[in-house]
């Protein structure tokens, strides 16, 4: 399968949302994810196969600062390369800003993100108890740190 990993633009935004509403409990809306497109912080990039948006990243760097915000891939194109070549692009982009770190938050029980995370040199930092909902679940926190 070939894909590439461009900027988001606003052709991706309604095949975002798609993706949001099937991996997401509480998905951002097509209005949330267009207002990223000028928010001078946001690094958001789409994973493209053709025309299909399918996979994407969002992340905002705020003074070096780096807070991954989301990740997700079509279940159909999971187990590819995707996720791993969106946090390469992400890492790639805010390395060339000067980026001192990367944290995330991540479900206790999304094993598969937490083994890529992990493979990727992201190290657990931290806990927040119920910090996620619908259901209700504790999150993990990950950094990784580039210098």
């Amino acid at each position: 399968m070939i894909f590439e990993i461009v900027k988001m633009n606003s052709n991706h935004i309604e095949g975002i949302a798609g993706i949001e509403r099937e991996c997401f409990s509480m998905p951002w809306s097509e209005k949330a994810l267009a207002d990223e497109l000028e928010n001078s912080n946001a690094r958001f990039f789409a994973a493209v196969c053709g025309n299909t948006v399918i996979g994407y990243i969002g992340a905002f760097n705020a003074y070096g600062e780096v807070s991954l915000t989301n990740v997700a891939v079509k279940s159909e194109f999971r187990k590819k390369g995707v996720a791993c070549a969106l946090l390469n692009e992400l890492e790639k982009t805010v390395k060339a800003e000067n980026a001192e770190f990367i944290t995330l938050e991540v479900r206790a029980s999304n094993e598969a993100a937490i083994n890529l995370y992990s493979k990727l040199g992201y190290i657990q930092s931290g806990l927040r108890k119920g910090f996620y909902q619908k259901p209700s679940e504790d999150a993990i926190l990950m950094k990784k740190e580039f210098k």
